[in-house]
């Protein structure tokens, strides 16, 4: 009789393995082609309803309404919304309330229009406790703009109550998109745990008929002395763990997790990317910055005109709250601060070294670089933490890496030629115009 050979499980354990891994794979590639297929590219993952066109109601062309937007969010937002009342009247309908021609004296020194005795005027002034609207120095083209804007945006409410009323479709080719891919993705979940749960069964099933095949063989008295041994082998654990190689390899990763931690330690001494400090008042840019839209130059009035951004002082809250939870404990604390005339002891979280240099003004108002494009997602901020490493590498990197705007600035234009003569094709960065060296930053 031949010898019997007892065949061990991992081959099988392993073919499982990769079979399983095979069909994770193709798995995932198929949920990757419904993902890809699904959405148009270029298309959002859903449209809000704030995206449905409307027709503007005498607002005038898509210029003027985008140049009322920005002057809108940058003078007005901070009291005035469209259909709310805020710290002031709400603004959707005002040219049925009243003309232009009224508009442009009351914007530019509302203070002039009540005191000349008009009706309205007092009458407004004393609805909300005789608090005064700071006059503001637009031109009458920068006025009829802002009109322009709101005017349009009361289209838009108007056709997505229409859309809501009419109980039209919400999602549009962009959201089916999505649900399918969502729906697909939900399939291959419930498959994936499936597989899961046939493979350990499979591993159980086979581990009990490998112990009962054992069984049998020991039962049996023609297995010679080979067969024998295999049968009654075990793995010898405590020779694995002796082992000089398994003990080598340990070492060394232990010593390199070390060496890793150490260097990035290094590092990061001085760098406080992440730093969160608790605030003396609890501020909100989420509900300021976001929620209310409020532009940022409000409260850091010098960020479009000079080196620093600066802290707002006390003034600027109660622009607002002076009306607005005046009973809320925090705002209470800002009473105090002025009461005491004490400024309020902020905590400065964005800090550089004094030997390097950097302005505000060149970046958001010459380069046109948005906040975030430093700060982060300040708008979604309950506590403003820093968000970039501000570093040298990090801002030479931006500098590599930002094209300049040339555009119909003809400071640039012998620039943009030398540059183009020498290198063709590539873009005209803050590097190419001499961002990178060393006396732009320390001088």
């Amino acid at each position: 009789m031949n010898s019997i050979r007892l065949r061990s499980l991992p081959h099988l354990l392993l073919a499982l393995v990769l079979t399983f891994a095979g069909i994770q794979q193709a798995s995932a590639q198929e949920a990757a082609t419904v993902k890809k297929e699904g959405v148009t590219p270029g298309a959002t993952a859903a449209a809000t309803p704030a995206t449905v066109a409307a027709p503007a109601a005498g607002g005038g062309d898509a210029a003027a309404i985008a140049a009322g937007d920005a002057l809108f969010k940058g003078n007005c937002a901070q009291c005035h919304a469209i259909n709310e009342q805020v710290v002031g009247p709400a603004l959707g309908g005002i040219t049925k309330r009243r003309p232009i021609s009224w508009l442009l004296p009351w914007i530019k020194n509302s203070s002039k229009v009540v005191a000349s005795g008009d009706e309205y005027a007092v009458a407004l002034y004393n609805k909300f406790n005789k608090q005064q609207m700071p006059s503001f120095a637009l031109s009458d083209k920068e006025i009829t703009s802002i009109v322009a804007y709101i005017t349009s945006e009361e289209g838009k409410t108007a056709a997505v109550a229409g859309v809501t009323a009419g109980n039209a479709p919400a999602a549009d080719g962009a959201a089916a998109g999505s649900g399918a891919e969502a729906g697909a993705g939900k399939y291959m979940d419930i498959l994936l745990i499936v597989l899961v749960v046939v493979l350990i069964v499979l591993v159980v099933t086979l581990v009990i008929i490998g112990n009962l095949m054992k069984d049998v063989l020991r039962g049996r008295k023609d297995l010679d002395g080979r067969d024998i041994e295999i049968l009654e082998q075990r793995f010898d654990w405590g020779k694995f763990y002796r082992s000089p190689v398994l003990r080598g390899i340990v070492g060394v990763v232990f010593a390199l997790v070390l060496l890793y931690e150490g260097v990035q330690s290094v590092m990061a001494v001085g760098l406080n990317q992440g730093y969160q400090p608790t605030q003396p008042i609890a501020f909100s840019h989420k509900l300021h910055a976001g929620t209310n839209q409020i532009n940022c130059a409000y409260c850091h009035t010098s960020v479009y005109k000079s080196k620093s951004a600066n802290i707002p002082s006390a003034n600027i809250c109660m622009n607002c709250h002076s009306q607005i939870k005046t009973e809320s404990p925090e705002i209470k604390k800002i009473y105090r601060a002025i009461e005491r005339k004490q400024p309020i002891q902020w905590v400065r979280i964005h800090n550089l070294p004094d030997l390097a240099y950097f302005n505000h003004s060149q970046h958001t108002q010459v380069a046109g670089l948005q906040c975030q494009t430093c700060h982060g997602p300040i708008q979604n901020m309950e506590v403003v933490y820093q968000y970039s490493a501000l570093t040298m590498g990090w801002c030479i990197n931006c500098h590599r890496e930002m094209p300049l705007n040339t555009k119909d600035n003809k400071y640039y234009d012998n620039l943009v030629k030398l540059h183009d003569t020498k290198n063709a094709g590539a873009p005209f960065t803050v590097s190419s115009n001499g961002g990178t060296e060393c006396s732009k930053c320390h001088y």
